[in-house]
């Protein structure tokens, strides 16, 4: 991707492949506060990409569970997340339409992917007094 450095400073979304973009670091950290993340909160996110915002999520929290559905962003993701070091990511394969029931209920939910409506599992999978961000072009 060294074609793409001269985009590292500037506030914009960024493509990393497959139609998929990497938020422009504004929204990003607008969302990431808007969460309100503590070091003993469990993070659900829907969206990996590239895995940006996992690794903020996971800095911050206790544990990120983080959901992609295009498999190669999945493992490249996946990759450097294990090669930065961080043990308190887990990640899973699939559309994130029905969340993650096994490891509910989550503190915080992060949904990076746009989607037409928000899934009733989200909802039914946030913890009591959770929070939820997501991105503009989600209808609440």
């Amino acid at each position: 991707m060294d074609e793409l450095k001269e985009f590292a400073y500037m506030d914009e979304a960024i493509p990393i492949g497959y139609e998929q973009t990497i938020s422009q670091p504004s929204l990003v950290l607008e969302m990431t506060l808007a969460i309100d993340l503590q070091h003993d909160v469990k993070v659900l996110e829907i969206g990996t990409g590239s895995g940006f915002q996992t690794a903020l999520l996971a800095a911050f929290s206790n544990a990120v569970y983080t959901i992609e559905r295009i498999a190669a962003l999945h493992e490249r993701a996946k990759e450097r997340l294990d090669e930065a070091g961080f043990s308190n990511i887990h990640f899973k394969l699939d559309d994130g339409s029905n969340a993650w029931e096994e490891s509910a209920p989550y503190d915080r939910i992060m949904v990076t992917a746009a989607a037409a409506q928000v899934p009733p599992e989200l909802v039914d999978q946030l913890a009591f007094g959770g929070k939820v961000s997501m991105t503009s072009e989600l209808d609440l």
